[in-house]
């Protein structure tokens, strides 16, 4: 029975929120300020009274949560705890923008239709979240207060995940992963970008997120006394100095210890750098260059660098405005260490990113800022030329999130910053679109390059470029800026176009010639003949020569004569069904849905899913794919398409098999093989398909495919094969 509603309780629980939000924005409130932060909280507790959150608590707790994210975690002043605080009223309730704009002004009123999803049907194969997330780029040009504020509306739904139904969970974790903790990211906000992606681990990867901090909590005391010790002689030598700073620990997040431990393939009791030493100066702005540089010397003093591992972003600030200077240094108990030593100013900045920016405004124009604004530019110029699909413009603009970049000079030493993996191409359109369009190659550091060259940083790069250069569609393989992508698929559409003109002309041509009438019946004859999909692309093939203008001959026109069956693109996905049957899988074995009703399905390839795992499905026109949570591609499933995200379990096991990949490393010996094997075939029952295994320097690495019945029966085998003698790791991987 639920636990009935005590009003007045409730009532104190809302006021109790609100005076806290008032208690932290105290400080910066100006004249009428707090009348106007009463007055949209009093519209949003109106405009909400009868709504309930899925946990069952007053939905005005949410707005409230947000704006309170807003000013403390991000530091918003009150136009952004006005909107914060109506962020869902347009969405949610009656009231309309231009009500808003009436009451609280055109700023807030801007920022709140930013924020509010567009309504209507969306057509099969469109993403509606792709859609809104264009909707809200829109207004970050104008305001980038409205991605703040989504920012913050994102992590208090993430924190209170846990009342939602399971296909919810992944579907707003993995469009967090995907788009929202990048884009915290790149508008500097790390605090939040960490927790995000640790939330996202949480729901997704449950048992491996508990286990990481399980192992965090219990090496805490151990690692409070090492830092204790490994700061001692830094604190007293800045003290000596006379240095005004605080130095503390930072703890890595569980999703980037988990992100290391993948990608080195290591334990993690081997990750060395767990955790950061953090020395933070209180310094006027004109000396926080110099300052840094002598605590650096002050820390190397006492130990060891590692000189591969120092990170200036204090002469170079990366593009989203961090600044900190880096090393990594030996500890006396033989553990690396990283050490980040920064200005207030920078940390203030590092965890609240582009807001901090605002409240130095006045007094610094900062490097890091003016390449922030040069970032928000940037995502104006890809609004402003993107006519691709909502989809296409959510993939570039991905891509450009990410924030690693390479540094590269003009022949004149102007700096460019690109995103990481850039080519020579890339550069020439940075430089400019006219300049992209005909790149010949590049001479980077005086060497001749190609197109596709990988810039790295400090190259200087001079871009060669002749009148009769072309882009072509291999063009689209040697650039990943969006800048670059979209220039050169304008200038392909364009050229596509006016090449179809020229096609569709000679076929009218031609026609005339053989005195057959150019009518749409005659073309899709044509079509059909050459096995062509559309008109435009029939005419484009003739111009460019693919297709013969001679082979359009008298005989085709027959009205005698049936025309030939016009291609479809749908008949190719029969094959699905064969695979199935030659997998084994049987229908009855995943109960998918809310009614747990039994669908045909197809497991995917890319992640090979086996029961046991937790899974999603995933609805095509060809019925449903099924996709581990984890799975990498099933991210950007439940990012884009939510709506065609399906619940799905497996129900009790028939003895079928799986197909399932391990890899496997340790020392090399005489007769190993022979032992891997034995076990895989006679012990547990399990069928190989392939194994293969190199060694070197007396190490090996193996791969093995097996088929199994569920993960149970994957465990069992992984732990009898971690036994064998020398074998040091083995770890199933998605084959």
């Amino acid at each position: 029975m639920a636990t009935p509603i005590d009003p007045e309780a409730e009532r104190n629980e809302i006021l109790r929120h609100y005076r806290r939000l008032l208690r932290t924005a105290k400080p910066f409130l100006q004249g009428n300020d707090a009348k106007l932060i009463k007055k949209a909280f009093n519209t949003s507790l109106e405009a909400h009274k009868e709504m309930r959150r899925k946990s069952g608590e007053p939905y005005i707790l949410h707005p409230l949560a947000v704006a309170q994210i807003v000013v403390e975690e991000i530091g918003l002043g009150t136009t952004g705890i006005v909107a914060a605080l109506l962020h869902d009223v347009v969405e949610d309730t009656p009231w309309e923008v231009a009500d808003v704009e009436r009451e609280f002004g055109k700023k807030v009123a801007r920022i709140v239709d930013g924020l509010t999803k567009i309504s209507g049907v969306f057509e099969y194969g469109t993403s509606e979240q792709a859609e809104n997330f264009r909707k809200m780029l829109f207004t970050l040009s104008e305001d980038v207060r409205v991605i703040l504020i989504k920012l913050a509306d994102r992590l208090h739904n993430m924190r209170t995940l846990d009342s939602m139904p399971r296909h919810k969970q992944l579907k707003i974790a993995s469009e967090t992963i995907y788009l929202y903790a990048p884009l915290a990211h790149r508008l500097g906000l790390y605090a939040i970008k960490s927790e995000l992606e640790d939330l996202y681990l949480k729901y997704t990867d449950t048992e491996i997120y508990k286990e990481l901090v399980n192992k965090v909590r219990q090496s805490r005391s151990a690692r409070n006394r090492f830092i204790k010790e490994f700061v001692t002689p830094i604190d007293d030598e800045l003290q000596v100095q006379g240095f005004d700073y605080e130095i503390k620990g930072r703890p890595k997040s569980i999703y980037s210890i988990l992100k290391k431990m993948r990608k080195q393939n290591i334990g993690f009791e081997e990750v060395y750098d767990l955790f950061a030493i953090r020395i933070i100066l209180d310094v006027p702005y004109e000396q926080e260059k110099a300052a840094c540089w002598q605590v650096y010397s002050i820390v190397t003093d006492f130990y060891q660098p590692n000189p591969d591992r120092l990170r200036d972003w204090v002469s170079t600030p990366k593009a989203n405005g961090y600044e900190s200077l880096h090393t990594t240094v030996m500890s006396r108990a033989g553990q690396w260490v990283e050490v980040q030593i920064r200005s207030r100013r920078m940390d203030d900045i590092a965890e609240k990113g582009y807001a901090a920016h605002w409240k130095y405004k006045d007094t610094v124009t900062s490097p890091a800022e003016s390449s922030l604004e040069a970032w928000i530019n940037k995502v104006r110029e890809m609004l402003e030329t993107n006519n691709s699909s909502a989809l296409e413009f959510m993939d570039e603009f991905r891509q450009n999130l990410f924030v690693k970049e390479v540094y590269a000079f003009t022949p004149k030493g102007k700096l460019v910053i690109l995103p990481d993996k850039s080519t020579a191409l890339d550069f020439a359109f940075e430089i400019h679109s006219q300049i992209g369009l005909q790149c010949l190659g590049a001479k980077v550091n005086q060497k001749l390059e190609p197109l596709s060259y990988q810039l790295r940083n400090g190259d200087q790069v001079e871009i060669l470029t002749s009148q009769k250069q072309r882009p072509t569609e291999e063009w689209l393989n040697y650039v990943i800026t969006s800048k670059a992508r979209g220039r050169i698929r304008e200038y392909l559409r364009d050229d596509k176009r006016t090449k179809a003109e020229d096609g569709r002309y000679l076929v009218e041509k031609r026609l005339e010639l053989l005195g057959v009438e150019f009518s749409p019946d005659n073309v899709n004859r044509l079509l059909a003949h050459f096995n062509v999909y559309n008109p435009q692309d029939f005419y484009y093939r003739l111009a460019i020569g693919q297709i013969d203008g001679r082979e359009i001959k008298e005989s085709l026109f027959d009205p005698n004569t049936e025309p030939p069956k016009m291609p479809s693109m749908l008949e190719p996905k029969a094959f699905d069904h064969e695979v199935q049957k030659i997998r084994g899988v049987n229908a009855n074995m995943l109960v998918i849905g809310e009614q747990t009703e039994k669908f045909d399905y197809t497991i995917a390839p890319c992640c090979n899913p086996i029961p046991g795992d937790d899974v999603f499905g995933f609805e095509t026109e060809n019925g449903i794919v099924i996709h581990r949570t984890s799975c990498p591609k099933g991210v950007d499933l439940m990012s884009n398409y939510g709506n065609r995200i399906v619940r799905a379990k497996w129900t009790d096991q028939l003895e079928l098999a799986f197909l399932a990949g391990l890899r496997i490393k340790g020392s090399d010996r005489v007769g190993l093989v022979n032992d891997v094997t034995r076990i895989i075939s006679n012990s547990l029952k399990v069928n190989m398909r392939s194994i293969t295994i190199d060694s070197n320097d007396g190490m090996f690495e193996g791969q093995i495919m097996v088929f199994v019945n569920d993960t149970d029966h994957l465990n069992k085998l992984i732990q009898r094969l971690s036994k064998v003698n020398g074998v040091l790791q083995v770890e199933r991987f998605a084959s």
